[in-house]
């Protein structure tokens, strides 16, 4: 018996609940909007939706065994395992994408959400794995 490539998706239901509540956000608002009211809108989706989340949480940084005093604060951490980075901008570049993934290399977490509301005619959402 064969399986199917989308059984092996690593947190196939929660990212699927992220995206849901992040095409709500972008239904209802629509582009052009700061950063900052995307974040708050998407709080308000991810609560009424109860997905557990915490916004905004400071995670230690290392270097060689040594903590910095620089602090990585994601957009929101998921479950407890999933990083959701948003942005604002009229289209995503490499350097956000390498931003997202330094995250997920210093969080030791796999999965992470790129989320960009700016972008048209709906969110552009790039799913990276580490």
């Amino acid at each position: 018996m064969h399986e199917k490539f989308d059984d092996k998706i690593l947190f196939k239901e929660e990212c699927f609940n992220i995206q849901g509540a992040i095409f709500d956000v972008y239904k209802e608002i629509g582009n052009g909007f700061l950063e900052a009211v995307y974040h708050e809108c998407l709080e308000n989706e991810f609560f009424l939706r109860n997905i557990p989340f915490v916004s905004q949480a400071e995670i230690s940084l290392w270097y060689k065994g040594k903590q910095l005093k620089q602090k990585y604060i994601p957009d929101f951490i998921c479950h407890d395992k999933i990083i959701v980075e948003i942005k604002a901008v009229s289209h995503l570049t490499l350097i956000h994408k390498a931003q997202l993934l330094n995250y997920l290399k210093a969080t030791s977490m796999k999965i992470g959400m790129l989320v960009n509301f700016g972008a048209y005619p709906k969110a552009e959402i790039i799913r990276m794995v580490n």
